[in-house]
């Protein structure tokens, strides 16, 4: 299965964890990765296991980023 298949199966799981803000591809080491975007990076000590971010989905790796609050802007 594509990473791209795995990304969009497991999207809206992700998108329900709290200060989750968005979803997509990446690279680390070399290989394609999923990028789970966040407001803020909390140590994992101070979630429950409920809202962990998974290491892998399926045989893929993820990664967490802190962007911070998105907002859009009026041109």
């Amino acid at each position: 299965m594509s990473i791209q298949e795995v990304m969009k199966r497991n999207e809206d799981f992700l998108m329900k964890l709290p200060n989750v803000v968005g979803v997509g591809i990446g690279e680390g080491q070399g290989e394609q990765i999923i990028k789970v975007l966040v407001r803020q990076k909390v140590p994992e000590s101070s979630l429950p296991p409920e809202q962990i971010v998974p290491k892998r989905l399926e045989k893929y790796r993820t990664d967490v980023e802190e962007i911070g609050t998105v907002t859009a802007h009026s041109q």
